[in-house]
């Protein structure tokens, strides 16, 4: 199992669910890894056990299965001809970001299977690619990392980076606000895994601030650790605004999330929706259920046809000046 995966510029959760799929497959007697384009790569914001490999190319096996994330697809670019793949698709919005195509897709031979995060995203792609086969995967969320903390404060914290100008226009509502006295107001911002789980651990609401979502992790991450959600549940979070403990805003609303946020800052720490919240993360996102389905998928895919070849990191593709003036590809490299 070799999990093609782009060097990350900044924190984010779809590094963390793929080091987590290794993890877990390995856990089962599966050997896993996450192939990096730069040999000796370290992930410097979050610890991971998964091994790494690197380089441009890798020669697999007939017995090897390539996981391909859906960004780096270009028509007419098979990144292992001939070998066993499956596509991870970690948001239904990005399928087509690198694809400038209307038939065919990816165009691979075989035919990959999808992997899905979401009820959402899984419907989505079902009825994107119909005829090919699409399992949900829900992703892993750790509660004993994710967790209350020693103390929970007068806190509301955010994350900025998917909707930044509508985050400073919240912030700015938020301090012109006199309910605001004494409450904390935390941007979490290029913070490493160990830094977010200490901030949400005494935060008491989070404010959800995704946009286009396949999944929205930072939302559960933060009832694991039991704080109340208010905010926008963005596409693929529709199911997590079914737990305990939290609060749909209309979309693009900064007042109505200021409002509600602090509406509900002094919700005590000990109250039950806080435990409720935690205990329904538990019960649908635990290791152990992420698991079950991921062993399932890839048994699945193991009985894709599949033969030895040369795979190329897709990655690659994007970062290949003619390439992508070739296929009309419309990012540029850096």
């Amino acid at each position: 199992m070799i999990y093609a995966v782009q060097e990350p510029g900044s924190p984010g959760g779809g590094i963390r669910v793929q080091a987590r799929h290794v993890e877990l497959l390995r856990e089962a007697g599966v050997d896993a890894a996450l192939w990096f384009r730069t040999p000796g790569y370290r992930l410097p914001w979050f610890e991971t056990t998964a091994p790494f490999l690197g380089g441009d190319q890798l020669e697999l096996t007939e017995h090897d299965l390539l996981v391909v994330p859906e960004l780096y697809l270009l028509p007419g670019v098979d990144p292992a001809p001939g070998v066993r793949k499956v596509i991870f698709n970690q948001n239904h919005f990005l399928t087509f970001w690198s694809w400038r195509d209307s038939t065919a897709y990816p165009g691979w031979d075989p035919a990959p299977e999808v992997w899905a995060v979401s009820r959402e995203s899984r419907d989505v792609l079902e009825r994107l690619h119909p005829e090919l086969p699409v399992h949900l995967i829900p992703n892993p969320v750790d509660t004993d990392l994710f967790r209350p903390g020693p103390a929970r404060t007068r806190q509301i914290a955010w994350m900025p980076r998917r909707r930044p100008l509508e985050a400073a226009v919240l912030e700015r509502l938020l301090r012109n606000d006199r309910r605001a006295a004494g409450v904390d107001l935390a941007v979490l911002a290029e913070l490493s895994e160990s830094q977010v789980v200490e901030a949400l651990g005494r935060t008491s609401v989070f404010v959800a601030l995704g946009i286009s979502e396949g999944f929205g992790l930072p939302v559960a991450e933060a009832l694991a650790a039991g704080c109340l959600v208010v905010g926008y549940p963005a596409g693929g979070g529709e199911e997590l605004f079914e737990a305990p403990g939290t609060w749909r805003i209309d979309d693009a609303r900064p007042q109505l999330l200021a409002d509600q946020a602090l509406e509900l800052v002094d919700v005590p720490a000990g109250d039950p929706v806080r435990a409720a919240a935690r205990d329904w993360i538990r019960e649908r996102y635990s290791p152990a259920v992420t698991a079950t389905a991921l062993l399932a998928a890839v048994e699945s895919a193991r009985a894709l046809p599949g033969a030895s070849g040369r795979a190329t990191h897709p990655v690659v593709w994007p970062d290949d000046p003619v390439a992508a003036a070739e296929r009309g590809h419309p990012w540029r490299p850096g």
